[in-house]
């Protein structure tokens, strides 16, 4: 697997990497490509919001953008993660839910190195914190080949993300992890993903 540490990329150029790599992992001549990077503030707007008439609040920067679900906010304080991986070869992979609950329990099995309980919920998709969705989670895909991924909010600034009423959900459901007293800085974050990367894989 080909690992990406990309620091801050704006989403339009993260986009078009995402796609061009996808094409190469189609036709293999890449392997399954990880890449770990953050946003500039922006409002992914989601083919869900977009049919419903769903908007940002004025003040956030918008995107439309081909992943499942509606409105999702990037920005600092916020680790995105892209598996630009292909999927469906292997047994528990036979659907984009379940290729979802694969990465949920990535991010749930990383939360518990730090003691943090991650949970599912029924409201959505992602990953909850004592009742606050801190992960969210949205693919596409190309042949079974993902693009899109995932973010998890360490210590986003104050009042943006719970500003946003995003994926359906009220404003104030998402929050950081921060906000809820669990301080992980964002390379130890990484550091505690990355080893989980084959025990997640290997138990698909």
């Amino acid at each position: 697997m080909d690992i990406r540490r990309l620091g801050s990329v704006p989403y339009e150029e993260a986009q078009a990497l995402m796609k061009d790599l996808q094409q190469q992992r189609i036709d293999d001549t890449i392997p399954d490509t990880l890449l770990l990077l953050s946003h500039p503030e922006v409002v992914t707007v989601g083919p869900r919001a977009r049919n419903d008439g769903i908007q940002a609040p004025p003040g956030y920067e918008t995107v439309a953008v081909d992943r499942g679900g509606g409105l999702t906010w990037h920005g600092p304080g916020q680790l995105v993660g892209y598996p630009v991986f292909k999927w469906g070869e292997r047994e528990g992979e036979a659907s984009v839910a379940e290729i979802i609950t694969i990465i949920e329990g990535w991010l749930i099995d990383t939360l518990a190195t730090f003691g943090v309980n991650g949970e599912r919920d029924a409201r959505m998709q992602g990953v909850w914190v004592d009742g606050r969705k801190v992960c969210s989670i949205g693919l596409s895909f190309l042949r079974w080949v993902s693009r899109h991924g995932f973010s998890v909010n360490l210590d986003t600034p104050p009042g943006r993300v719970e500003g946003l009423a995003g994926c359906g959900l009220a404003p104030d459901t998402t929050t950081s992890l921060a906000a809820l007293g669990h301080e992980i800085g964002h390379d130890s974050f990484i550091e505690a993903l990355l080893p989980m990367i084959q025990s997640t894989l290997d138990a698909r």
